[in-house]
């Protein structure tokens, strides 16, 4: 849902208590980005590039610079998806952002895995991450 219709569903989220997150576009103008920033309960999503989620060999230089355009607006933490699907990926977002999203490589993972193995399959991946990421630094 984009921010500016989002009047009736705010309204729901705070009845219920739970904690609203927009999506930030690197194309998104900056009085978007400020509702965004604003409205956005918990952390703010932004988004690395435009088009569709999914697995990327390389990150775009849009998502630095996005978040320092976010971060005019809030102290909130801002993560960083869309994209991202490797130790290099999530050290490059860990140098400008509070954290990284990885969806469609877990995704990608659990549906090649059984559901027996799904689990341990994804807790591997994750533990390699930060292995990786922690080597990466180093």
């Amino acid at each position: 849902m984009i921010v500016e219709e989002a009047g009736e569903y705010l309204a729901a989220m705070e009845r219920a208590g739970l904690q609203p997150i927009f999506l930030a576009a690197p194309t998104s103008p900056d009085a978007r980005l400020e509702a965004i920033a604003t409205h956005s309960k918990g952390f703010v999503y932004a988004i690395s590039r435009v088009g569709i989620t999914g697995t990327q060999q390389n990150l775009t230089s849009d998502a630095a610079s996005l978040v320092a355009r976010i971060r005019r607006w809030t102290k909130l933490p801002v993560a960083v998806g869309f994209g991202i699907s490797n130790s290099e990926h999530v050290a490059q977002v860990g140098e400008f952002a509070d954290a990284a999203v990885i969806g469609s490589a877990i995704v990608g993972l659990i549906e090649r895995s059984t559901p027996e193995t799904a689990p341990d399959e994804v807790a591997r991946f994750i533990k390699g991450l930060r292995l990786q990421v922690a080597a990466l630094a180093r």
